[in-house]
């Protein structure tokens, strides 16, 4: 229709076309039994070919056997086009007929490949705005209760058109002056890094099923292009044997997972250790999140324990982070505190004649060195959520300088009490910089830490107002907090009055700076917040500090609603302060380019 789509109920012609569709095949490759990744068989659905109707694996099965058609019909083409016929397959280098029209169909196969991702029971139905959604939302295949189909032909997600399209991009936006290469070697055993710079970007500990994951796609490639390369599909799975994940139901238990990943992740970086060239560091892309758990000593991460107890054993040393912005943050994502980062560690060789120290002078360097790091890190305007994480490879770069770190008992401090140590460091170094703070924000964020913004007792507000050196009566006139019936709550954002004008109050505090410009980022957008940057001048800077102590604390405290919304406020305030700089005009121009039309 002319404002929306036109939703029309199935006939029964419609409804018998549909259960006339007879697949002739489809992929009985069973799923694994691991809940973490794949709930269908949970309920019965037990292999990947039941994730498909039977008129979706009709049409991926007749599209993956087109691809074969369509090799046929283009090595006729090119040789009719003057390219020689000289039998040589794509696999052996071929760039006559045959190696042409081969690489056509691995490109066809692509598009196949991509189209069962929309094409499957995972898919499901957006309402704002209506559309399909396809599986693979997260690494994982969850069971869903209902689900779009989408129409192979239909002139929208789901349509064979699309994915073509997107390789047809692809291709158009290669560099055309070489060739490339891609090859698979075993970690473990490769040789092909001697004398060579290296970027690695490893498994994550346990996070994902990679192997697992890739058998959805797998079985379609498998039959669209194993004549092209007969070798890589020669098996009925993608190998997983080998595959560095920690994976317990693979290994037996937790322990025996956990000790694969060391043994095997050691030795791929002992290897990179003994070839890449000299001159340059070896970087590691790191964008995990590992579930915490309680340490003797604080808190750590398993994952990045086990990582780092792998790159210490081959000998390298953590000598810097880099922070980059990896990840796109939509969808889902938006909703969780995910990464926006991934943490790239720089290694260098452990010099042989490495020092030792005790566990005070690790200490004592790691309090002295820490601060600026961070510091650094805050100005580059790192998002919060990624904060500890990045802040691992300065600590790491201290503890690994030396050869290693002596407890008072004579033993040798751990990776992860190394890593606890460093959490640690970081809690105080954010918790020092609440000295910047005014006495009303001082309260407010130990308020925030017991309550969030919930109630509590008059009274014990009271007595922490007298510790801050400020009172109970004297926030409430600042327009931070209610006082009612013996009780006392911090306000929301939301809650707060949106025509507040900071040069106007008698008591500016920076808690309420942060919560306000929470409010505009939401109501107004980047361009709303940046007029209000330009009215606070030199104070906003504070309140960013602000926002990612208020962060570490809702992470902490497992108050994911509230810890999104003051990583947002960092994430956004790169570009805040662009157009807090800016002319009124151009942030208006800024506000309207993005304002959202009405339908």
């Amino acid at each position: 229709g002319d404002r929306g789509r036109v939703y029309l109920a199935p006939t029964p012609v419609h409804e018998e076309i549909a259960t006339q569709a007879k697949p002739e095949w489809k992929p009985d490759m069973p799923m694994p039994d691991n809940p973490r990744w794949f709930s269908p068989p949970l309920y019965g659905l037990t292999t990947f070919g039941d994730l498909f109707t039977p008129r979706q694996l009709v049409a991926l099965t007749t599209f993956s056997d087109l691809v074969r058609e369509a090799m046929e019909k283009v090595k006729r083409d090119a040789i009719a086009a003057g390219l020689p016929d000289d039998g040589k397959p794509l696999r052996e280098g071929g760039a006559g007929a045959e190696g042409y029209a081969e690489a056509v169909g691995v490109y066809l196969g692509f598009a196949v490949d991509k189209l069962s991702t929309t094409s499957n029971t995972v898919c499901t139905w957006q309402t704002k705005p209506t559309r399909l959604v396809a599986a693979f939302s997260r690494q994982a295949i969850p069971m869903t209760w209902d689900y779009a189909e989408a129409n192979g032909f239909g002139g929208a997600a789901g349509d064979y058109h699309f994915p073509v399209l997107s390789v047809t991009e692809v291709i158009q936006r290669f560099p055309q002056c070489t060739s490339g290469f891609a090859g698979q070697r075993e970690a473990t055993a490769q040789d092909c890094s001697v004398d060579r710079v290296v970027s690695a970007d490893p498994p994550y500990y346990d996070n994902i099923g990679y192997a697992d994951l890739s058998d959805f796609f797998y079985v379609w490639l498998r039959r669209s292009l194993r004549p092209v390369f007969p070798d890589l599909f020669a098996t009925l799975a993608v190998p997983k044997a080998e595959e560095l994940v920690a994976t317990p139901y693979r290994h037996g238990s937790k322990a025996n997972a956990e000790a694969f990943f060391i043994q095997g992740m050691t030795k791929a970086v002992q290897r990179l250790a003994e070839q890449v060239h000299p001159a340059y560091p070896v970087t590691v892309f790191y964008a995990f999140k590992q579930s915490e758990t309680e340490a003797h000593t604080g808190v750590v991460s398993s994952g990045w324990e086990s990582f780092l107890e792998a790159v210490l054993k081959a000998g390298f040393a953590v000598t810097g982070t880099w922070p980059v912005r990896t990840e796109l943050i939509v969808a889902l994502k938006k909703r969780v505190s995910a990464l926006a980062s991934s943490i790239v560690l720089v290694c260098r060789k452990r010099p042989s004649a490495a020092p030792t120290a005790t566990r005070r002078e690790f200490i004592s360097a790691l309090k002295r060195e820490l601060p600026a790091a961070l510091r650094l890190l805050q100005r580059g305007n790192i998002a919060p959520v990624d904060l500890a994480q990045a802040s691992i490879g300065p600590g790491m770069g201290v503890y690994t300088r030396y050869s290693k770190v002596i407890e008072a008992s004579g033993e040798t401090l751990s990776v992860r009490d190394a890593l606890a140590l460093i959490n640690q460091t970081l809690d105080e170094v954010l918790a020092e910089q609440e000295g910047d703070f005014d006495a009303d924000t001082r309260w407010a964020v130990a308020w925030f830490e017991q309550q969030g913004f919930a109630e509590g007792e008059f009274g014990l507000a009271e007595t922490l107002s007298k510790a801050k050196n400020t009172s109970v009566q004297g926030m409430v006139e600042a327009g931070i907090l209610e006082s009612k019936r013996g009780k006392v709550r911090l306000l929301r954002p939301d809650e707060l009055p949106t025509d507040w004008d900071p040069g106007t109050e008698k008591r500016l505090t920076i808690w309420e700076m942060v919560h306000h410009l929470i409010q505009v980022l939401g109501s107004g957008g980047e361009s709303g917040a940046a007029e209000l940057v330009a009215k606070l001048g030199a104070e906003a800077e504070i309140a960013r500090e602000l926002a990612y102590r208020l962060y570490q604390i809702c992470e902490r405290k497992k108050r994911a609603q509230e810890a999104l919304s003051y990583n947002a406020l960092v994430q956004s305030w790169r570009e805040i302060t662009r157009l807090a700089r800016a002319e009124p005009g151009e942030r208006a121009e800024t506000r309207d380019m993005f304002a959202e039309e009405e339908v």
